[in-house]
């Protein structure tokens, strides 16, 4: 009895003891049962012993390289001096937004060559139309010889038997009000056969600034291109590169000018004392021009800068000196913004040129249905003062250039071995093939001009400003 007495008596004990520090919880368990749970101090440990030391510090030793990155991102010192830090953010900066103008231009030029490559197909797909109808045109019959037509009189021509079939262009009158034939003999084809373009070229003498010796005449050979620039970043992919054969104060007569045309916001003039300091690159005037510029078709001339208004047909004279609009006028019915390029592509709708006689502009219309047309423009207010048709398409051409009131194109941008294949005489209204070499070093020639002020092509070949030396000749 007494032994049951003492295990009673210290069970109260220590259950009085363990109620002091003993905790009871109860709850519903994710099944929904009720569940008790109890929570006993050990009675001998103070403090648990520690479980996954490694990882724990591990997990610390990562946070705090965590830290130390926010703190360098975020503008703070920690992990490093504050200087190199500001360093670092500002060449971070710079490096974003070098990379991002990159990317805008890259995006600017994918949708032009997207465009291109539209127009392409455009006109691939007019091709193969033509060609489909040629093949399944008749050809003509075969008509039984016919003995010799005695010589034409000199008092006019006579019509021959069974009715001419060129009287139409003998008669016809031409746009400009001229009774005489405008049509291209060299680009006519006739069941009459094909007769060989031939003429004596002799050279001309260096000009020796009288009014009789001009110096004009048939390019004769066009030397090899020597590089004097490359372009420093993509803008300068294409461009145009010039200088005024009439300079005017305050810019002097051995200034050179350019224009960098990749981008959507073309609208840098950069001026160089001379072509030397071209070459090292270190302008000494940076105009901003007060309108978008299209294309590589600017040129200068009497203290001027002429050039097309982005997406327009808008053409633009801009006074060097007073730095602003001297003149403004929409040429008549040209192509704009990709209608009628040269095959190169680049918007160059309107290519704008000076030469012995003045200021020129090369474009098509919807009127001319695709073929060059060449007009004169008054310098001072940009009016056509005549106009001359041709029948070449100027998307058949990489380029063109006018010397001495003759238009001369160019076969090929990308061919390093190319040719000058024809040539358009306002004078005489009558055009034909030729075949004087040319070269694209660099393989992408997006733009060629007559240098009056040096007797030179000027050419912007694939990031290359270049020059070519040219010799004249003159029919006899």
């Amino acid at each position: 009895m007494l032994v049951l007495l003492l295990l009673c008596t210290s069970g109260l004990l220590l259950r009085g003891d363990a109620q002091d520090r003993a905790a009871l919880w109860r709850g519903n368990d994710r099944s929904g049962r009720c569940q008790y749970t109890f929570s006993v101090p050990s009675p001998t440990e103070a403090s648990c012993p520690q479980t996954g030391g490694p990882e724990v510090e591990g997990l610390k030793a990562r946070l705090s390289l965590l830290e130390v990155l926010v703190s360098r991102l975020t503008g703070g010192d920690t992990g490093g001096p504050q200087g190199a830090t500001a360093r670092d953010q500002t060449e971070l900066h710079q490096s974003l937004n070098r990379v991002t103008g990159e990317r805008n231009l890259l995006q600017g030029e994918k949708e032009r060559l997207e465009q291109e490559l539209e127009g392409l197909q455009r006109r691939m797909e007019e091709m193969r139309r033509e060609t489909e109808r040629l093949r399944n045109k008749p050809c003509p019959l075969q008509t039984p010889a016919v003995p010799p037509s005695p010589p034409l009189q000199d008092s006019g021509l006579t019509k021959p038997a069974g009715g001419s079939r060129l009287s139409h262009l003998i008669a016809r009158p031409n746009r400009q009000g001229d009774s005489s034939s405008l049509r291209d003999s060299a680009w006519q084809i006739e069941p009459q056969g094909f007769q060989e373009l031939k003429a004596e070229v002799t050279e001309v003498p260096a000009p020796d600034g009288s009014e009789e010796n001009t110096g004009c005449g048939d390019v004769v050979s066009v030397g090899e291109p020597v590089t004097h620039r490359k372009a420093d970043t993509i803008a300068g992919k294409y461009g145009v590169w010039m200088q005024d054969p009439e300079a005017v104060s305050p810019y002097g007569p051995n200034m050179i000018w350019r224009i960098d045309t990749i981008g959507s916001d073309v609208r840098q003039l950069y001026g160089y004392e001379n072509m030397e300091q071209l070459t090292k690159g270190f302008p000494s005037k940076v105009l901003l021009l007060p309108e978008l510029v299209e294309s590589t078709g600017s040129t200068l001339y009497r203290g001027s800068l002429y050039y097309q208004r982005r997406r327009s047909r808008s053409l633009i004279r801009f006074d060097l000196a007073s730095e602003s609009i001297a003149a403004r006028r929409e040429l008549p019915h040209a192509g704009f913004h990709g209608q009628f390029p040269y095959s190169w592509g680049g918007y160059t709708d309107i290519d704008l040129s000076v030469d012995e006689q003045g200021l020129w502009a090369v474009y098509s219309s919807s009127k001319a249905k695709g073929a060059i047309v060449i007009s004169q423009l008054d310098p001072n207010s940009l009016e056509v003062k005549r106009s001359w048709e041709t029948n070449i398409r100027k998307n058949s051409v990489a380029n063109s250039f006018i010397i001495c009131g003759k238009l001369y194109t160019v076969a090929s941008y990308t061919s390093p071995d190319t040719i000058i294949n024809y040539i358009y005489d306002t004078r005489t209204s009558q055009g034909k093939s030729v075949a004087i070499p040319f070269k694209n070093k660099y393989r992408y020639n997006s733009m060629i001009d007559y240098n009056l002020a040096q007797r030179k092509l000027f050419a912007w070949d694939n990031f290359h400003m270049v020059s070519y030396d040219l010799r004249l000749g003159r029919q006899e």
